[in-house]
Order: C-alpha cells, then sequence, then structure tokens
C-alpha cells in the first residue's frame, strides 16, 4: 500500500516534539495515565433501621464515594416503601454503599457502621420497631463474612453483651424511590427534627459510651 511519507513524517516529528516536552516538564506518558485511572471502588450493603439516618452516617465516613438506601432481603421483587414497612415481604431497610478500598477497607466500614447502631436490639432500631429494622450486614464471599463474623465478636467482647445484629448472604438490593434518596440532605431540617424525636444519638452513648461515633 502506497502511504504518504511526508505526513508520516510530520506525525513522527510531531510526537517525538510533545514526548520531548513532556520529559522536560516531567510529566511523562505513566504520569498521566496514572492521573486519568479510574479509582477502583467496591460495594457493600448494610441494614440499622431508618434508611435515612444509616445513609448519613454513611455519608460522613472518608472513604465513602456514593449511597443509595433501599431494601434487601426479602421475596418479592421491585418492593414499595409501603409494602417494606408493612413486614409482609420479609425485606430490611438497607443502603448500598459503594466505597474506595485504598481510603477505607471493608473490615473498618463495618466496625464503623456497627458503632453507629444498637446491636443488642432485636426487634429493630431505636425507635422504629419490627422485621424491616432489624440490624444486618449482608455479606458476598468468604472474605466479607469472615469481617463480618470478627465485626460482631469484636462488638460482643466491647459491649460484654450479645450481639443479635444478623450476618446474611447478599441477595438483589432494590433502590427505594428518588423521595428516599438523599433525604437527609433535601430535607436536612426535618431530618433533623426525625433523628433526634427517635432518640437515635442518644441510645448510641447509652450502648457504646466513648466508642460512639465522632461522626
Amino acid at each position: 500500500m502506497l502511504t504518504n511519507r511526508p505526513a508520516v513524517l510530520i506525525a513522527i516529528a510531531s510526537g517525538l516534539a510533545a514526548s520531548s516536552i513532556a520529559f522536560m516538564s516531567g510529566g511523562g506518558v505513566e504520569d498521566r495515565r496514572a492521573e486519568d485511572a479510574p479509582i477502583r471502588v467496591a460495594t457493600a450493603v448494610f441494614a440499622g433501621g431508618c434508611l435515612a439516618c444509616v445513609e448519613a452516617d454513611f455519608d460522613q465516613m472518608n472513604g465513602v464515594i456514593e449511597t443509595v438506601v433501599g431494601y434487601t432481603g426479602g421475596s418479592v421483587d421491585r418492593p414499595t416503601h409501603r409494602q417494606v414497612e408493612s413486614g409482609e415481604t420479609g425485606h430490611y431497610e438497607a443502603v448500598k454503599v459503594t466505597y474506595d478500598p485504598a481510603r477505607i477497607s471493608y473490615e473498618t466500614l463495618a466496625a464503623n457502621f456497627m458503632r453507629t447502631i444498637d446491636p443488642t436490639d432485636d426487634t429493630g432500631q431505636f425507635c422504629d420497631k419490627g422485621e424491616p429494622f432489624r440490624s444486618a450486614i449482608f455479606v458476598s464471599g468468604g472474605s466479607e463474612r469472615n469481617a463480618a463474623v470478627a465485626t460482631v465478636s469484636g462488638a460482643q467482647r466491647a459491649l460484654g453483651q450479645d450481639v443479635v445484629t444478623e450476618i446474611r448472604p447478599l441477595t438483589v438490593f432494590w433502590p427505594a424511590d428518588d423521595h428516599y434518596q438523599d433525604y437527609h440532605v433535601k430535607n436536612a431540617s426535618k431530618y433533623a427534627s426525625m433523628r433526634e424525636a427517635c432518640g437515635r444519638d442518644q441510645r448510641l452513648m447509652e450502648v457504646w459510651g466513648t466508642q460512639a461515633p465522632a461522626l
């Protein structure tokens, strides 16, 4: 095949010039690739009662990139909030957490979560009672299960009493309607009043004392 040699030579010369400039400025191709490389992320799912409260607590943790509230662990596809709260579907109110493993490990994420709930309550969480509000760690694979077991065992030793937070296999996670996403941001004053009325933070201090989260 015939080639337009002058054009090829110009292109090669331009490329060499650009490489020389990058080299002299200390910004090589490898550096640019490192800057442009996407962050490796992972996800985890936790249930700890009130969707807005759990999401708000996770959003304050360093290394958390995104949170989505929803439902998991039940038997009905695409459940509505009303169906879940009725307790008839078997779902837990839960939060799916996307995080950067380079900044926060799964073990730390689980340990921090445990200190934002009352893991001794088998009837729900704080003022929210019933099956949808039970606490649980939903795990995918042996590594997450081992970390969850260690977290629960550590909480039992720290509290000196039984921890009832469940460890369950991860199933389909169904996102809640947009109205429930980022509620603590979109309705900040209502959220603050609701959280205070529920006595969540007061109970955390009773359960965890000085180990309560400083979020």
